[in-house]
């Protein structure tokens, strides 16, 4: 019995105690789902829920008296072993062996399926993140972002919502003339101006732009900083781009801010808020009246020499999101972006949305990376930032991706290299793909013996070893997190999950004897737990495929 199987009994059950007078409840208003957890002492039972005590007060009855209600009926439930009230009103319920090994089957019919579900159906999400500056390399807290924001939009499919991944491309305004000026100081072989880029892979793009166009330095200044500013910026994208997908990482559309500007999209936004009566003039600047939808002052959209802010874009970019139908934006953004949320915000209230139905700002913290217990902090490449190419160098692709989408994105995090390239327990990416390298051994030895896992007619009752169980209920638990990752936008509940299942399991298999010892005959239970074998191969590989992180099947 899963989570899902019990929460449906348990609404079944309050459904005919309502229709039979022993709650005083309107059948309209019971919940279509129950929450059901595992109780964190084992001894407590397999699952647990609270719905008595959140009940109680509409039905006008004690808690206890409402959960000895439920306790009653629940008993009668095919495949509930026992049901127990605990303190106030707490339901432990015991389900039996038969009823929960046949989960087993179920998972590994499900194949790749298991875990996903339609609560996102019918939803259309842009997830940005990254969306780097093209003036150099990405650095370590874009690398956060393109880790987590990857692995988020999977777990948002899994949920059946259809998610477009964009990248913002940052190809307009002052950064991309600092960056322009930077190269043809490099390409002069003058110092970096101040404000500007340093770092060996400026020299590098500027030797290859001057290869290219060896006439370069004989055009005035001016027509050699157009010539830098466009080539440098393609040559930058360009390495971003491959950057990522060596990561894993692609993009379903790259959004070009210049765009916005040459097709007179901010321009509309701004008379937009205008003509919404959003806006006023101060001082010969025009101001986005954002405090009356929460900022903690108003902004500036068109400055007083006529220029428009960055906010103005942002405008135009949230509308053409919205313009083409997407219900949802997702927008991850660094550590130093904490004053965009309300100004973002206000925008969204200004158009005449929700902001609490169609935009949702994530801000992400820093990254560090230590050896040796120091701080790296010195790029081969780019100087004073270490980049995405440094981390997949020094850990690889799976640990460099796992790594990051372990921990909430609200904390910062130290990589420690020392751990993060170990190839022991201690590795917490080593330790889950090691147990799907395991599981996959044990299904090859099984085969070289002419053993296969148990097939539809298996006894589900067989698996009762207290191991078995504590390794069925961790399986029925990956829906229940994928539901959690998605709802909350928190994916390092699945790279704990697998770490929590990849020990039950190794408990399992220490206590239970899954192929048969020598000339010992073949029997039922050895391909019973054979099919838990195959079942948690599969769930482990779901979850890591989640992450976008590779599930070996020899380490």
């Amino acid at each position: 019995m899963t989570p899902e199987e019990l929460s449906a009994s348990i609404v079944a059950v309050l459904r005919d105690a309502v229709r039979d007078g022993a709650i005083a409840l309107d059948e309209a208003a019971l919940p279509s789902a129950v929450t059901v957890e595992r109780p964190k002492v084992r001894e407590h039972g397999d699952y647990a829920t609270n719905i008595a005590l959140q009940l109680a007060k509409r039905a006008g009855a004690p808690p206890r008296e409402l959960a000895a209600t439920l306790q009653e009926r629940l008993a009668t439930v095919d495949g509930i072993a026992s049901v127990d009230i605990a303190g106030p009103g707490f339901l432990n319920i015991r389900v039996e062996a038969g009823a929960q090994g046949v989960l087993a089957r179920s998972i590994v019919d499900a194949g790749d399926a298991y875990g996903r579900n339609d609560l996102g159906a019918g939803h259309r999400i842009n997830l940005e993140f990254v969306s780097a500056n093209p003036t150099g390399p990405v650095t370590l807290a874009s690398t956060r972002w393109a880790a987590v924001g990857d692995a988020l939009g999977r777990v948002l499919e899994a949920t059946g919502a259809e998610v477009t991944r964009e990248y913002y491309f940052n190809d307009a305004g002052a950064q991309i003339d600092r960056f322009g000026g930077s190269l043809l100081a490099a390409a002069q072989g003058k110092p970096t101006p101040d404000g500007g880029y340093a770092g060996a892979y400026m020299l590098d793009i500027a030797n290859a732009i001057l290869a290219d166009r060896p006439d370069l330095l004989d055009l005035h200044d001016d027509e050699a900083l157009k010539v830098l500013r466009v080539e440098g910026v393609a040559r930058m994208w360009e390495e971003i781009r491959q950057s990522l997908h060596e990561l894993g990482v692609d993009f379903d559309v790259y959004f070009s801010e210049r765009t916005l500007h040459e097709t007179g999209a901010v321009e509309s936004a701004i008379e937009r808020l205008r003509a919404g009566g959003l806006t006023y003039t101060a001082a010969g600047a025009l101001w986005l009246r954002s405090t009356s939808y929460g900022d903690d002052k108003d902004r500036v959209i068109v400055r007083s020499n006529g220029r428009p802010t960055y906010i103005s874009v942002d405008a135009a970019y949230y509308l053409d999101k919205r313009a083409r139908g997407f219900d949802r934006v997702v927008i991850m953004l660094g550590a130093d972006h904490h004053g965009y949320v309300n100004r973002y915000r206000a925008l969204a209230a200004g158009f005449g949305d929700d902001p609490d139905q169609t935009l949702e700002l994530l801000i992400g913290q820093m990254v560090n990376l230590v050896k040796d217990g120091a701080p790296v902090r010195m790029s081969k490449r780019a100087g004073t930032v270490i980049t995405l190419e440094d981390l997949v160098e020094a850990v690889g692709v799976d640990a460099a991706r796992y790594a990051l989408a372990r921990y909430s994105v609200d904390s910062s995090i130290d990589i420690d290299l020392d751990i993060w390239t170990r190839a022991t327990s201690d590795n917490p990416v080593f330790y889950v793909q090691y147990a799907h390298a395991r599981l996959s051994s044990i299904l090859r030895n099984a085969s070289d013996l002419g053993l296969a896992p148990a097939g539809d007619d298996f006894d589900p009752a067989l698996l009762s070893h207290e191991r078995e169980g504590d390794l069925l209920r961790a399986l029925a638990e990956l829906p229940r997190i994928v539901s959690a990752a998605a709802e909350l936008r928190e994916v390092h509940r699945i790279a704990r999950y697998l770490e929590d299942l990849a020990s039950t399991f190794h408990r399992f298999y220490d206590e239970c004897r899954v192929l048969p010892r020598g000339d010992e005959p073949p029997e039922p239970l050895h391909a019973a737990r054979l099919l838990l074998v195959q079942a948690t191969r599969v769930t482990l590989a779901n979850g890591l495929r989640l992450l976008g992180v590779s599930a070996p099947d020899r380490m």
